[in-house]
């Protein structure tokens, strides 16, 4: 059973008219191409998401109260000297007391709980993505975590539990996302564009954290803490309006994309001009040792990625004693870092392929190999250079800017293997991910 995502004429020709919808094409005052709108507001959707989805990690600071981190005796205090500098509690407004008396296994259990709805949604997203389309699932996903990022606030008044059922239910929404925009790029991208609008539309989630760390602490010493939910919450409704009116399921389904660009994309895929879904090969799938490479692959990425994801801002609170406006902009440096070197590097491996000097199972594992060595290193030696807040820094961004290469090695890779399944095999990966970030979380 195969269903049929547009049609072609004969020759590599379009017809002038949408197909299924049976409307004339026609011009739009938006003259760029088609398909980087739609990498473009991937982008901002992608950012979107991890915005929603870490903001809790900087306002956590201010929600909770201090437990009394420096008593008299200063004892179990780590980097004591690093507090001589630092304003008394009680003549700072961002290091006032918060509403919340959670212990550091109930803050584990909040921000873990996001993941509990993540990982339902991994398999059904890929599967509905292929079946039922990927532009609606995508846009979907992005309005429900806004809408119950907007409830944060309430549910944490509520009780922990309340909280913990909103988390979940973001995750919910969240976890069908990667899927639906994985099976967006397979249709969309030509092969000597995949790494580069891959990497754009993933490195939303690195330009997300830029943005939910440094807004978050100074949202939260200003406006107070509900605020970061209200804010990125509304801005994520805003988003799924402008997605909902712009972007096609595929190209031959865009009511004012260009012959020419179709064209083009089909050509660079060498399709044939026509966009078909198959059954699913699940079993070749699961069977696949190459599959399995990059689960593994995936898992360690999720470990290493989301214990800094998670527990920077408590490093840098509890350890490095940063308030929690100067806790949000360094936290989300390492991310500005990662922004830049993902885009950078993704441009550097397009060119690479299409120089035909290298085979592109080269160029994926010397990407790979640099996204997750070189911030092994750094990490190891940040245990290594005490308490100096400035190495350290320096050693996470390098870290974090170096990891930005992953969306140039494993993290295309899937698309290279089969890109009609897309949104199918990607879900090995989030699975496996999302097994890497639970670890980190409960086990940091």
């Amino acid at each position: 059973m195969e269903k049929i995502l547009g049609n072609s004429n004969v020759k590599g020709g379009y017809s002038e008219k949408i197909p299924i919808v049976g409307k004339e094409r026609r011009e739009c005052c938006l003259g760029c191409p088609k398909r980087w709108l739609l990498v473009l507001l991937g982008f901002f959707g992608i950012a979107n998401v991890y915005a929603m989805r870490v903001n809790l990690s900087v306002a956590m600071v201010a929600m909770v109260r201090k437990q009394n981190r420096i008593d008299e005796t200063h004892a179990g205090i780590a980097c004591l000297e690093l507090l001589k500098h630092q304003p008394n509690s009680s003549s700072s407004s961002s290091d006032s007391d918060g509403d919340f008396d959670w212990d550091a296994s109930t803050q584990s259990l909040i921000l873990g709980s996001f993941f509990y709805g993540y990982v339902i949604t991994q398999i059904p997203g890929g599967v509905f993505a292929e079946k039922y389309g990927a532009k609606w699932l995508f846009g979907i996903g992005v309005f429900i975590t806004s809408v119950f990022t907007l409830l944060t606030p309430y549910a944490a008044f509520w009780g922990v539990w309340p909280l913990v059922i909103v988390r979940a239910i973001e995750g919910l929404g969240e976890g069908v996302t990667f899927p639906a925009m994985n099976a967006l790029i397979g249709r969309w991208a030509p092969k000597n564009e995949r790494s580069s609008m891959s990497a754009i539309v993933y490195n939303g989630s690195s330009v997300g954290n830029v943005l939910s760390f440094a807004l978050s602490g100074i949202i939260s010493d200003t406006l107070g803490w509900p605020s970061v939910f209200y804010i990125f919450g509304i801005l994520g409704i805003v988003w799924t309006f402008f997605w909902l009116f712009l972007v096609s399921e595929t190209p031959e389904l865009h009511p004012c994309i260009t012959e020419e660009e179709i064209e083009y994309i089909r050509r660079g895929q060498e399709s044939s001009g026509e966009w078909k879904t198959h059954a699913v090969p699940w079993k070749a799938i699961l069977s696949s040792r190459f599959v399995w490479a990059l689960v593994i692959t995936s898992f360690g990425q999720g470990w290493g990625f989301y214990t800094l994801l998670t527990e920077l801002p408590t490093y840098l609170a509890q350890i490095l004693h940063f308030d929690i406006k100067k806790n949000g902009v360094l936290s989300a440096f390492p991310y500005l870092m990662q922004a830049c070197l993902s885009i950078s590097s993704s441009f550097i491996a397009d060119s690479l392929r299409a120089s035909g000097r290298f085979r592109i199972n080269t160029i994926r594992k010397w990407f790979n190999s640099i996204a997750f060595f070189s911030p092994a290193l750094c990490i190891v030696l940040v245990a290594y250079v005490g308490c100096q807040p400035t190495v350290i820094i320096i050693l996470l961004a390098v870290s974090a800017g170096l990891n930005g290469f992953h969306n140039s090695g494993y993290g295309v890779t899937h698309v290279d293997m089969s890109p009609e399944f897309a949104a199918v095999t990607i879900n090995c990966l989030l699975l496996s991910m999302v097994g890497g970030a639970t670890g980190a979380i409960f086990f940091p």
